[in-house]
């Protein structure tokens, strides 16, 4: 979505891993709370997770745009200085994407052949900068992949996410697919057919209903147990049969939340829960701050009493 740029531009202006990158960030056998934020921009990686940490949060994904490999360092010393986990790092790759229903299917992800190589080569960059800065994960948007597997870009569309997730898996990372422009189970016949162990999904909650491809609740049941990420955001069902639905602030939208982090429980789930808010200017830390409350009262009382890793 457009918004999602202007967002990470905001957080890139305002300050605002499960692996070496990793503090004292609470119990790591119950989902712990961050935020998308980004690590380009005029504020750098440090102030941007000291704004995380402010914001009581003790986790975050990283958007690294075209994923530099200078910013290992600057990661890796903010991460340690600041005690925040970095949980993922996320690149979009270059060129136009429109974030609609009739524009989206040729511009988003790496689906379109145009663009494909640049983004592909701009994922490997960020698997790259993920090792060197101690990262567990990389994920993106990988687009409109065909929910016919008989449609010849499938069989394609399943060969360059192999690509992917094999270098990831070269470089002891897990390749996440952020849901959205699919449906869950054309995402489960995806994984299955990529066929290796490090292919997983970062469930957008929201994205799901933005784009009219399912509910979270419904998504849990068909892609479960491959869920290692969660973006916790809120939206309605769109009405232009050409556009998505509109992000809203959590507890206002379609998405279910007590019924979500319930069904996490019963699954056992205890990767992050991140949240995304794609608005920028006071709000947007008006709604994350009061977000991180509701969450974590949901997180308390379906998984018990524990220690959320932040501080109010």
């Amino acid at each position: 979505m457009e918004a999602r740029r202007k967002f990470l531009k905001a957080l890139a202006a305002c300050g605002c891993a499960a692996s070496k990158v990793r503090g004292q960030t609470g119990d790591q056998s119950r989902p712990r709370l961050g935020v998308v934020a980004s690590a380009v921009g005029r504020s750098g990686p440090d102030q941007t997770l000291r704004h995380v940490r402010e914001l009581g949060l003790p986790t975050c994904q990283l958007h690294v745009g075209m994923a530099p490999q200078e910013l290992a360092g600057p990661i890796r010393e903010a991460a340690r200085a600041n005690n925040v986990e970095v949980t993922a790092l996320m690149t979009l790759g270059e060129g136009r994407m429109v974030w609609n229903l009739r524009d989206g299917p040729k511009t988003i992800g790496i689906i379109p052949r145009e663009t494909r190589d640049a983004r592909v080569a701009a994922l490997k960059r960020a698997s790259d900068l993920a090792k060197a800065c101690g990262v567990a994960a990389v994920h993106t948007h990988c687009g409109f992949i065909p929910e016919n597997p008989n449609d010849p870009l499938y069989p394609e569309v399943v060969n360059v996410i192999r690509d992917i997730t094999q270098y990831c898996r070269n470089n002891g990372q897990t390749f996440m697919c952020e849901t959205g422009q699919e449906t869950p189970i054309t995402l489960l016949r995806v994984i299955q057919d990529v066929g290796l162990d490090n292919i997983a999904v970062n469930l957008d909650v929201a994205n799901l209903i933005l784009y009219g491809n399912g509910e979270p609740v419904g998504a849990l049941d068909v892609l479960g147990k491959h869920v290692k990420g969660l973006h916790a955001k809120d939206g309605l069902y769109p009405t232009d049969p050409y556009g998505l639905g509109k992000e809203v602030a959590i507890g206002k939208g379609k998405v279910r939340f007590p019924e979500v982090i319930a069904k996490l429980h019963e699954l056992n789930y205890t990767g992050p829960i991140t949240i995304e808010r794609e608005i920028s200017g006071p709000r947007q830390e008006t709604d994350i701050r009061d977000s991180r409350l509701y969450l974590q009262n949901l997180i308390d009382r379906a998984y018990g009493q524990g220690s959320s890793g932040g501080k109010a």
